[in-house]
């Protein structure tokens, strides 16, 4: 086993580098706010990228956007600047596929190979070791980085080259927006016909509308419990590059695309920092009512 660096210790890269640890593996952590890096116990603490580029074989990425992918692999003290032949970088992050070929293409210059894996399941997902990754890259690339990812995964699934992992990331956001969005119009529904909203989700969850956002966010909506598993700020992020990727490839998605207009009301109001469950306060300022009422 190499030794394997992680950058990016936040809402969800904290569990999945404290799974490294706890799988036995040698891990070294760098973080732009050194506590939290400092938080991972048993991991060596990095200065800069290109101090873990510079002392581990493999490498993961867990940032928030593009412009950060650039900064960590690209700038001065970045992974580039540290690293040698043969490196794997494995970017976790949910960022543009073109970008993505971009910068493997950049990469493989130097001769340090790109796996792009970006992940679902929340931070719960990542705390429990039971995350789904969406792979990108060459065969013997993805079985190199498979050993690790195995630490915080549940189901790893190689789609095809670079870039298609990161593709399939955008069609699962999809998917998350659409279903809470359902679940907010049939949990404000209930909420209107005055059932009770908890044995509501119990009746429901289990068969054909079941999904894990109902199961997941359901209780928190109805709790009031905005506590962020994936924020709305990110989760425009995301859907600004669903979108993007729509108009490149001329696809209407009017769905997710009202989803989208519905978060930016929420962020004017000063709730990006919210969890993306919060969609349902966009649903209830239109319906003059609120769940738990």
């Amino acid at each position: 086993m190499e030794r394997v660096g992680f950058i990016g210790i936040g809402l969800m890269g904290s569990g999945m580098a404290r799974n490294l640890v706890a799988a036995g593996h040698d891990v070294v952590v760098w973080n732009r706010t050194r506590s939290k890096a400092e938080a991972v116990a048993g991991a060596t603490v990095a200065d800069s990228p290109a101090d873990v580029a510079a002392s581990a074989g493999v490498v993961m990425i867990c940032v928030s956007d593009t412009p950060d992918v650039r900064a960590v692999v690209e700038g001065d003290d970045g992974l580039l600047a540290g690293a040698s032949e043969g490196l794997l970088i494995v970017d976790h992050s949910t960022i543009s596929p073109s970008a993505t070929v971009e910068l493997a293409s950049r990469c493989a210059e130097r001769g340090v190979a790109w796996v792009d894996a970006p992940v679902s399941g929340g931070p719960e997902g990542a705390e429990r070791g039971t995350l789904s990754v969406m792979v990108g890259g060459d065969p013997a690339d993805v079985e190199r980085a498979r050993r690790y990812m195995d630490a915080y995964s549940g189901a790893i699934v190689h789609i095809g080259p670079v870039g298609s992992g990161q593709v399939v990331k955008l069609v699962n956001q999809v998917l998350v927006v659409i279903n809470q969005l359902a679940s907010s119009e049939a949990l404000l529904l209930a909420q209107a016909a005055g059932v009770d909203l908890e044995a509501t989700l119990r009746a429901v969850e289990g068969g054909a509308a079941g999904s894990w956002m109902l199961s997941n966010r359901g209780p928190q909506m109805i709790e009031r419990d905005w506590r962020p598993g994936f924020t709305i700020d990110l989760q425009q992020k995301d859907l600004r590059l669903v979108l993007d990727m729509a108009d490149e490839l001329g696809v209407a998605l009017p769905g997710t695309a009202l989803v989208f207009q519905l978060y930016r009301t929420l962020q004017r109001r000063g709730l990006g920092g919210e969890g993306n469950h919060a969609l349902v306060k966009a649903l209830e300022e239109l319906n003059g009512i609120r769940l738990g009422d």
